[in-house]
């Protein structure tokens, strides 16, 4: 299949580029490069992008790869181009990291067939033999955030601000969060506000929406707050943190992220990229082609304020959904 040639100005390239240096020759069968393209959170953003490129630089460390490198993306816009850029250059694998990605890199796939591809986080609908999604357990990782809620809550009522629940992955994590705290406490009162008539232009970035909602939602009784969806997800801790409640993130560390202003923020729930970007990177090493990877996740610590007992029923918790012993009875799809 033909190539689209991209042009990227040498200076922008090189600045957008996290190394200036010469590459090596890419499309050598005994060089092996290997690149990610974040999305507009870039590079430092404590989730996904940071985690996938310091799983890339564990892989160059123990010999997986020849040679590494990353585009931090502006604009959506970018991503296109970015991912057309590494292709070009004939970088063995191209790693997207972030939903918004998913139907530029299914593209990409179909476009640069000797490229293989991970996507991250983006729930890819459509199976490609160079694209390997790794994704995962969002009714999980709710459903630990849902626990943990019920431990915390002194009102019996807990609340969930999630992005549109027309994104299944969105969906899945608050109906887990609703499940996980039902499972500690049959009688506790689940609030679950979802972004469903918004702005499709401000799908994961209505902060306003997300800010809102959750003061809504604590007026109605909630002491506790899970959220999950970008920017609008964050409008709700902000909300959390300014009425002095607790409140449980995900996709990125969101107390790191938020600094001051998610103070509020005791915990957050993420995937462990970096291991799965090395697992896939080993595997690809040792000749295998890897599957599409349901990964598994952690949270953040617990602050020492919270007595040993709740860290280690969390801990337990966490292993038990791992291995299925807790199921949450989310279904993959929004019925």
């Amino acid at each position: 299949m033909a190539r689209i040639p991209y042009f990227i100005p040498p200076a922008i390239a090189c600045l957008a580029l996290s190394a200036c240096m010469q590459s090596p020759d890419c499309f050598r069968q005994d060089v092996f490069c290997a690149a990610l393209v974040t999305d507009t959170l870039g590079i430092k953003d404590h989730g996904i992008n940071q985690d996938a490129w310091a799983g890339l630089q564990q892989a160059s460390t123990h010999g997986s790869t020849d040679h590494i490198a990353n585009i931090e993306s502006v604009g959506a816009r970018d991503y296109e181009k970015n991912i057309a850029y590494f292709a070009d250059k004939g970088y063995d694998l191209i790693i997207t990291a972030g939903v918004g990605m998913r139907d530029e890199t299914l593209q990409a796939a179909d476009r640069y067939p000797d490229s293989v591809f991970i996507s991250i986080n983006q729930d890819q609908r459509e199976a490609r033999p160079n694209l390997i999604p790794i994704s995962f357990a969002e009714d999980q990782m709710g459903f630990l955030a849902g626990a943990l809620a019920a431990r915390l809550t002194k009102t019996g009522v807990v609340a969930g601000v999630c992005e549109t629940s027309g994104i299944d992955s969105l969906w899945r994590y608050c109906e887990g969060f609703r499940a996980g705290a039902e499972h500690i406490n049959g009688d506790i009162k689940v609030l679950i506000a979802y972004r469903d008539d918004g702005d499709r232009e401000k799908l994961f970035i209505d902060e306003a929406w997300g800010y809102e909602n959750a003061n809504k939602l604590i007026f109605r009784g909630a002491d506790v707050i899970f959220a999950a969806g970008g920017a609008t997800g964050q409008g709700a801790l902000r909300a959390a943190t300014e009425a002095a409640i607790p409140a449980i993130g995900t996709e990125r560390d969101q107390a790191a992220a938020l600094g001051e202003s998610g103070s509020g923020v005791v915990t957050s729930i993420l995937g462990r990229t970096s291991f799965e970007v090395q697992e896939v990177m080993r595997l690809m090493k040792d000749g295998n082609v890897p599957e599409p990877r349901r990964g598994q996740f952690w949270y953040v610590s617990l602050s020492q304020k919270f007595p040993e007992s709740l860290k280690n029923e969390m801990d337990s918790m966490l292993f038990e959904l791992w291995i299925g012993e807790i199921k949450t009875n989310v279904t993959l799809k929004k019925p």
